[in-house]
């Protein structure tokens, strides 16, 4: 047991009142209050961890969790609301500077497919509408890119959270009816590209022309090109509106695609 011992820290948990805290050391990061606000505004107790804390002088010096415990003063609204405190009894000022250096220095951090999958694990609505939208398509949610996969989370619920079910639903159904779940359709820009088409002209945009016009150039291709015009997703809505208006009298606008209002204020002054 002894040669075990090595790997335990030498330390002790306790209630500390956090007016009872030290966070002014040099070594500390400045506080930022919109991530204290955020996080007070979502406050879940069981995500508070234990507050990594060096008693010196008669003090109690925060190493690391200066922000957990603002945030629980903020909750709380008094900042004689006790925290567990991990305390460190026989730490100078310099260890406790490399401990904070050094606490992320091996840590791994959670992905966004991982954090997807937890969260579906954890019953969220939300989480579990995404990926059932997914999954009716034919369409699985990945870790890394393959055919009929999509691992471009972080954009997945980014139009579901901006646009709603009904627009993630025609979003994926496009792409699929399209390409076929090629995966290089599946890319957070190709997904971002047709949001950005289908939430600029809505009902102009016909399903099943975009299908037919847009699928016929390989998603490869338009993701070459898209590149060769613009950086990020309007390069891929630009190149998918130009191969949905081929060979159309009426066609769709590039200026609307653009900037909505100066299309609108154009087409006022032009009926005057």
């Amino acid at each position: 047991m002894n040669d075990l011992e090595k790997f335990v820290p030498s330390v002790h948990f306790e209630l500390i009142p956090i007016s009872n805290l030290v966070s002014n050391q040099e070594y500390q990061r400045r506080l930022s209050q919109r991530h204290i606000d955020r996080t007070t505004a979502h406050f879940d107790l069981y995500q508070i961890n234990p507050v990594k804390v060096s008693r010196r002088d008669g003090l109690n010096y925060v190493i690391n969790g200066q922000h957990t415990v603002e945030t629980v003063a903020a909750a709380s609204g008094s900042r004689e609301t006790p925290v567990w405190c991990m305390v460190y009894d026989d730490l100078e000022y310099t260890r406790e500077a490399d401990i904070f250096a050094n606490q992320q220095k091996y840590t791994k951090t959670l992905s966004t497919y991982e954090i997807f999958k937890a969260n579906v694990e954890a019953d969220s609505d939300r989480h579990i509408m995404i990926q059932s939208i997914v999954e009716q398509h034919g369409l699985s949610i990945v870790s890394s890119k393959t055919s009929c996969g999509i691992c471009a989370v972080a954009s997945l619920t980014e139009i579901f959270d901006k646009y709603g079910y009904q627009m993630l639903d025609r979003v994926i159904r496009l792409v699929v009816g399209a390409w076929e779940g090629d995966a290089n359709s599946l890319t957070a820009n190709m997904l971002r590209g047709v949001a950005l088409l289908v939430t600029t002209f809505s009902e102009s945009l016909r399903d099943d022309l975009f299908i037919e016009r847009v699928g016929s150039v390989s998603a490869r291709e338009i993701t070459r090109t898209a590149k060769e015009r613009r950086a990020g997703s309007i390069g891929f809505a630009e190149t998918m509106l130009l191969i949905y208006n081929k060979k159309t009298k009426s066609t769709l606008s590039m200026i609307r695609l653009h900037n909505p209002e100066q299309e609108k204020n154009t087409a006022e002054s032009t009926s005057r």
